[in-house]
């Protein structure tokens, strides 16, 4: 492989994640949109806590928000640390935000305070935080240390406040499962040392 051909490899990956993500975040847009319009009925796709019959609304909830503020709140963060995550690869990305998606839901599920009903990208915005902060660690890449880093240091204290059990005006346990589960996912799906040297 050329210095060119991973020129455009790089080109590549970073139109292939802004893209992504771009349409992710579109969609959280159009679905509000939607929601807003059919009187707020896609709200009942939310979490309601130990109802053996919202287990099926895990992934929905997660693509489903309570008004634009809330959208507009998760936007910009699921942008910035999509498109950063996703730079490692697609297939790799979207293992990632399954777990996230799947472990915050069923935390959620678990400990939530009985009749709340929870929903909203903010699961999966801290699970990316969790992943890109301990990725380069784990992949023992100094870009992606790097990476991890400065984001803590962005939205360090952002996180910090936004799972602290105090905080009575978020799902602080969903806040939680998601850095855990994002934690979880850059050891689950860390890339091997062997299968990165025998790449061309």
């Amino acid at each position: 492989m050329t210095h060119t051909d991973l020129a455009w490899t790089r080109t590549d990956r970073a139109r292939a994640a802004a893209g992504l993500m771009l349409g992710w975040v579109a969609l959280l847009w159009v679905l509000e949109a939607v929601d807003a319009a059919s009187g707020h009925s896609l709200d009942a796709y939310g979490i309601v806590a130990r109802d053996p019959a919202e287990l099926s609304d895990i992934v929905p909830a997660a693509f489903s928000h309570f008004g634009f503020a809330h959208v507009a709140a998760n936007s910009v963060p699921l942008l910035i640390f999509g498109f950063l995550a996703a730079l490692g690869g697609i297939r790799r990305f979207l293992a990632v935000i399954a777990l996230i998606v799947v472990v915050d839901g069923l935390g959620i599920w678990l400990v939530a305070p009985s009749n709340t009903n929870t929903a909203g990208a903010s699961g999966v915005v801290f699970g990316l935080f969790g992943y890109l902060l301990v990725r380069g660690f784990v992949d023992r890449k100094p870009f992606d240390i790097g990476v991890g880093l400065v984001i803590g240091a962005l939205w360090g204290s952002t996180i910090l406040l936004g799972i602290a059990p105090t905080n009575t005006s978020v799902s602080w346990q969903g806040h939680l499962f998601g850095l855990v589960a994002g934690i979880a996912a850059a050891f689950v799906f860390r890339r091997r040392a062997d299968r990165a040297a025998l790449t061309p």
